[in-house]
């Protein structure tokens, strides 16, 4: 029952990552709405589901983790009929902002919930379901989305998260147990100061698309606010008895590449989705459905490769499993970046969309394991919740980056003035994923530290923020 529960959960949080992406077209035609408030439909989501997973799971942690996952799930639900009725462009960018806010408690929470419901010796299999659902969000986020907007209408990819969400919350509060944590502090000075600086630095990104470019007074206002927020976030957090994030984690050299590279990783891979799904849409005439089916050489490939990535990890170690993956990306984005013109067939694109397919396998399959290795045994469960955040705001600023290259050298006017614009965003993505495969290679412990923080192949990770399967946009 704990595994049906969270596992559904998780699914409906994983597959609005990117169900709304085939949907930007629709949604650009029925309300309206430029790039930059198309990007935010994306962004709101991501950005509140990065900064606020850890608060979350202290949230759980003090409230009560089932109290807490409830809450959380039945604010993710209100907030998809909120979309699902937005009048405009204005309320559904807020209402995704929400939508994002309850998924940050539900991610970390169900993983945690799961873990302590299921004794030792299921457990393995437990999270195996777990972790396939989880796939499964991300494989059929742009095929759900495109056939939904196509046969139905493009406010169902909301709306079909409501009933699923109102009859899973009564089943959650008799099937669960609660449960409370260690870390009964929640540290909202942080929360405060790294939400509103990462919301500034994305907000400067996507609002120099136009108003003025890169030299407007608000973009530069809003990008040096950002950051200084950031620094007083890293400086508190340093000072700080009960942080969100412990700063002298970055000193774990491993550590730091794992977040690194996955943060570059999603940069590369979000800002390309983004951009894709309207080439094929926009400029290729695709149907919503076509433009999903298609995505699926690159999306379901990790259910097919992901388990042999998992097997060569193990033997070979997963350090040089993610840097081979991470290359192959990069390698299928500047594959497209070659041969993308306003007629390109998609016999053409196939061999992108594999070799992309791959690398996302071999990404994600052994992350986990490498994420654990390279940190105490104490320090798990931050250290999964970390990177988790880290990835989507990745996410985030990939969109927004990619994005404003888009728009600096092309646009919409004419199907050669979309591809202008494409390829440029193309090569600075497939720049991002390759530099993200050099990271990786950094990402390994001295023996010492190996050895001093050798851990049983079956240990239990702390529960704080534990770490959610991939989502592409994980």
């Amino acid at each position: 029952m704990a595994t049906l529960i969270t596992g559904l959960t998780a699914f409906m949080a994983g597959l609005d990552n990117l169900v709304v992406v085939t949907a930007l077209p629709t949604i650009r035609e029925k309300l309206g709405g430029s790039l930059e408030q198309l990007e935010w439909t994306v962004n709101a989501y991501t950005l509140a589901f990065a900064v606020l997973m850890m608060f979350g799971a202290a949230l759980g942690d003090r409230f009560g983790r089932r109290r807490m996952f409830i809450a959380g799930l039945l604010l993710f639900t209100a907030a998809s009929a909120a979309a699902a009725m937005a009048p405009g462009i204005g309320e559904l960018i807020a209402a995704r902002a929400v939508q994002g806010a309850g998924a940050a408690i539900v991610m970390p929470l169900s993983l945690t919930l799961l873990t302590h419901a299921v004794p030792a010796a299921k457990r393995g299999a437990a999270l195996g379901i777990y972790g396939a659902l989880n796939g499964l969000a991300v494989a059929g986020g742009p095929l759900v989305g495109g056939v939904v907007v196509e046969h139905v209408s493009w406010q169902w990819i909301f709306w079909i998260n409501v009933p699923v969400g109102l009859l899973l919350a009564p089943i959650a509060y008799r099937g669960l147990a609660e449960s409370r944590g260690p870390n009964n502090r929640l540290d909202l000075p942080g929360t405060f100061l790294v939400s509103l600086g990462i919301l500034g630095l994305v907000f400067g990104l996507v609002r120099a698309n136009g108003h003025g470019g890169w030299g407007d007074p608000q973009v530069v206002g809003s990008l040096v606010a950002g950051a200084a927020l950031v620094a007083a976030f890293v400086l508190w957090e340093r000072r700080t008895s009960a942080p969100m994030l412990p700063m002298g984690m970055f000193r774990n050299r491993a550590f730091s590449a794992v977040n690194a590279g996955g943060l570059l990783m999603s940069v590369g891979m979000f800002g390309v989705v983004f951009l894709i799904t309207q080439f094929m849409q926009t400029i290729q005439h695709l149907s919503p459905t076509e433009a999903g089916v298609r995505m699926l050489a690159w999306t379901a490939m990790p259910l097919l490769v992901a388990p042999f990535a998992g097997i060569l990890s193990d033997r070979i170690g997963g350090r040089p499993v993610v840097a081979f993956g991470l290359a192959l990306l990069a390698a299928g984005f500047a594959y497209w970046a070659l041969v993308m013109s306003p007629d390109v067939s998609y016999a053409q694109q196939l061999p992108g969309y594999l070799l992309g397919g791959v690398g996302i396998a071999c990404f994600f399959a052994p992350l986990l394991n490498l994420t654990m290795s390279s940190v105490e045994v104490s320090e798990q469960g931050i250290a999964s919740g970390a990177t988790s955040a880290t990835r989507e705001l990745g996410a985030a600023l990939g969109v927004a980056a990619l994005a404003s290259v888009f728009t600096h050298n092309g646009g919409y006017a004419s199907g050669q003035d979309f591809i202008d614009g494409f390829v440029p965003a193309l090569w600075v993505g497939a720049a991002a994923v390759a530099l993200a495969a050099i990271v990786m290679l950094f990402a390994t412990r001295p023996a010492a530290a190996e050895q001093h923080s050798a851990a049983p192949e079956h240990t239990e990770p702390a529960p704080k923020a534990a770490e959610p399967a991939p989502t592409a946009t994980r």
